[in-house]
Parts: C-alpha cells; structure tokens; sequence
C-alpha cells in the first residue's frame, strides 16, 4: 500500500513553506508523523509530491529517518508535466492543482494508495481504517474518503475552507465546497453563503483512498481544463472534483471511512503554537517515540 503525501503548496496564509518547518518535539516536519503512523498500519510505499527544488532535500533527508525496507518516491509537481499533445505558453505562478500533484506520481504507483495533505495531522486510528478498506474492498472502482466532523476541524484563526459530505449511508453521494466557514460564538457558518452548520456533518481534510484507475480521469480533467482556457492562471484542476466526476459517470463508488481519529493542521501561522503543543503532548503520553526515528 502507498501513500502519497502533497508537500507542493506555497504556504501562503501561513507565510512560509509549511510542510518543512520543525513542528515535533525534535524538530521534526509534520509530515513524518503522518508517514510513522501510516508505516505502523502496514503502508510500505512513501511518496512524496513536491516542488521541484525541495525534491532533493526532501529524498536525501526522509532516507535518513524512515527504514531502509520502506520504498520511497519523491516528485516533483511542475507547471510542463501536461498530457500528451497539450501544451501552456501563458503566465502562472503554481501547479494544476490537488489532482495535478496526484497525477504527477502517476509513474510510481501501480497499486492502491491514500492520499493526504502533507501539512496536516490525521490521527494513528485513520491510517488503521483506511488500511482496513484497502483490504477489505479489493476492486478496481472501490474508493474511500477517510472523513472528520466539521466542528472537529475549525481553526481559532481564520475560515477554513472545508468539503462537506453528502451521504447515503456509508456511501458518498457528493462533496460540496464551503470555502469560508468560521466558528462565530455560538455558530458555525460559512460566511460566504450565510450557511449554517450544526457541527456534526462529515466534511473531507483531503485523505482519499485512490485505485490507479484514477490517473486516467485526472489526465481527461487536466486536458478538458487547459482545452477550455478559462482563468489559466488561477485555476485549478482539483481532486475531489475529479473523484466527483467518477462518481457521477458510475465509475466507482466511494465509502466515507469515519477516521475516528483528531484532525489539527497549520493553516494559519498562529496555529502553529497549538500543533507543537499537540505533538509534544502525544510524545510525552508515550503515543510517539522522540526522537520520532531511531
């Protein structure tokens, strides 16, 4: 099983390159947390999607903390990897995308695999459900969104933008974008809209479990995307979209995993304080080793 980690965002609201700043007890990244507890559940393939000038840092340095039996991948997401026939000439600042990155490991991975933002933290119990799916439903079209509760997901500091789930039953009908919601006292809404929420919905944080099958769509998007022109230098091709789309053509059907887990993540850079104290914490109740790799 694999999982691939996106570690290509710019950290705009966070003011720096987040995924590379020492949040553990020992100065470790954030990310090397999500890989110790997906390699405890029985991952044994790491790749990481990243920009292009971190990809040597980032393969010479998690070669030196994860164990030599894991195989590890690092790539870059870059502005010319299109497919075939499509070309850009214009002006653009970042990559395609959540499913542009995804897209981009396409050449390193041939079996079922999770994808997560490499900013965030998960919880141990997520990566044991998600491996759990993976085996239980071995078919081509099964696909799983390890989902969180809304009101579990909040940041202090700002909106937050969140996916919220709509379901029937366990199986996942669609995702509906909700790009500002905010805790306001004693309301959570989304400040854009004027939707209130109870707290209790499902929402995604960006944890799928993927089957390759998926390359072929992302591939189908980007190119619709850049056939059709429209904001080319914003626009972006994302992955729940993507997912959306197979959902809709009957492609696959996609169980929403409870992650029965804590989600915390370093939007903001004052979210920063809260996700050092978490980690320290979890180390000194014995849930991590520090330092984290022998």
């Amino acid at each position: 099983m694999t999982l691939l980690l996106m570690a290509a965002g710019r950290g705009s609201r966070y003011g720096k390159l987040k995924q590379f700043d020492g949040l553990g007890p020992k100065e470790e990244f954030l990310m090397e947390f999500s890989i110790y507890d997906a390699l405890e559940n029985g991952f044994d393939h790491i790749v990481v999607v990243t920009q292009k000038d971190n990809v040597t840092f980032l393969k010479d340095y998690l070669s030196s903390k994860i164990p030599a039996t894991v195989a590890l991948d690092v790539v870059s997401q870059e502005l010319s990897d299109l497919p075939e026939g499509i070309g850009f000439e214009g002006e653009r600042a970042k990559p395609w995308g959540t499913a542009h990155a995804v897209w981009s490991a396409r050449k390193v991975i041939s079996g079922p695999f999770a994808v997560i933002n490499a900013d965030d933290y998960y919880g141990k119990q997520a990566y044991k459900n998600a491996a759990n799916f993976i085996f239980d439903n071995p078919k081509d079209n099964s696909f799983g969104l390890v989902a969180y509760t809304l009101k579990d997901t909040l940041s202090e500091y700002g909106s937050v933008s969140r996916g919220v789930c709509k379901q029937n039953g366990k199986e996942l009908l669609s995702v509906v974008e909700r790009t500002a919601i905010e805790q306001q006292k004693s309301e959570i809404i989304d400040t854009d809209t004027g939707i209130k929420f109870t707290g209790d919905e499902m929402v995604s944080m960006n944890f799928w479990v993927c089957r390759p099958g998926i390359f072929d769509q992302i591939e189908k998007d980007i190119r619709s995307f850049l056939e059709e022109g429209e904001n080319m230098e914003k626009g972006e091709v994302y992955l729940p979209f993507v997912i959306q789309a197979m959902l809709q053509a009957g492609k696959t059907r996609v169980e929403v995993i409870p992650s029965e887990s804590m989600w915390f993540g370093v939007t903001y850079a004052d979210d920063k304080e809260k996700a050092m104290s978490q980690l320290q914490y979890m180390t000194l109740e014995g849930h991590y080793r520090s330092p984290l790799w022998n």
